[in-house]
């Protein structure tokens, strides 16, 4: 597989009332070709209320919940990550409506089983595309479908790019410090989000928040740690390779954030964390290609 060295991964959405069955069949397929599927759980129906499903594995009883809590597996994708909507006959449903909403404004790549026909939404041209011949795309090209006009579309294709793709987005990054007796350590975490690779901490600006704030945020968040955010490492920015459905601009502004303590507790955004002074890190340590351009900056001032 050319694909071997990438980690794929998607979101099945459906009616689980009409598709069920479907929807799991489309579970085996994507699982059996090595692509990991992380909703819905592999698992059957419970009982049905007030026409939305539960299903075995839902720990919430709160409908609002259980939807939010799927949906939250969207920003668990990560740049080779996919929503694939199982719709026989084109029908996806009003829950899959909404879940495709979200998935479309959030730039997650959507796939159809077939063209919908309960939905105004728009679909380019090769978004139409069965389980099978998907898994025969990424075997071959390691890389998932881009997003292609139909002739005539042109002009709907353009405003929905305009409507559903940001002109740019903020993130910032910490590079978090720890200094002992000794020598200074920095936190890198390992995450499903850049191909299991270490990287710093961050994440997206929300609106209305302020760059300090947003990694404060984020810090607290990713490893439960609470720090002074200290001088500024860089700024930067990227398009192509972004990670994202089509060449979205990513401004990334990192900083340094000093902790006192060494006790991290990881959220689901990543899986392993390591204490290492930077230059040690740079040296053994598999790190993505932004995160190691903002770790060798700040190797290189702090040495």
């Amino acid at each position: 597989m050319k694909y071997k060295n990438k980690k794929f991964r998607c979101v099945l959405h459906g009616s689980y009332r009409k598709h069920f069955k479907e929807i799991l069949e489309a579970h085996k397929l994507f699982t059996n070709a090595g692509i990991e599927v992380l909703a819905p759980e592999f698992s059957e129906i419970a009982r049905f209320e007030d026409g939305f499903a539960i299903l075995e594995s839902d720990e919430e009883e709160d409908h609002r919940m259980i939807e939010l809590l799927y949906l939250h597996h969207l920003k668990s994708l990560g740049e080779n990550g996919f929503s694939y909507f199982v719709n026989p006959d084109g029908y996806i449903g009003k829950s899959a409506s909404y879940e495709l909403g979200i998935a479309q404004t959030t730039n997650v790549k959507c796939f159809f089983l077939e063209q919908i026909s309960d939905h105004p939404a728009y679909l380019h041209k090769n978004s139409i595309i069965s389980p099978e011949v998907l898994i025969k795309y990424i075997n071959k090209k390691g890389s998932l479908p881009e997003p292609k006009a139909k002739r005539n579309e042109y002009k709907i294709h353009k405003m929905w790019e305009d409507l559903v793709i940001p002109g740019s987005i903020v993130a910032v990054g910490g590079i978090i410090e720890h200094e002992n007796a000794k020598y200074k350590e920095v936190l890198l975490v390992k995450t499903h989000k850049w191909g299991d690779k270490y990287s710093v901490v961050g994440g997206r600006v929300k609106r209305n928040e302020r760059l300090e704030d947003a990694l404060s945020r984020e810090v607290k968040e990713e490893t439960g740690l609470s720090g002074y955010i200290g001088q500024h490492i860089c700024t930067f920015d990227q398009i192509k390779n972004s990670g994202y459905y089509a060449p979205v601009q990513h401004v990334f502004v990192d900083k340094v954030v000093r902790v006192k303590s060494k006790k991290v507790v990881l959220n689901d955004e990543a899986q392993e964390y390591i204490w290492l002074p930077p230059k040690i890190a740079l040296k053994e340590l598999d790190i993505e290609p932004n995160a190691r351009h903002t770790l060798e900056i700040y190797s290189s001032f702090t040495s």
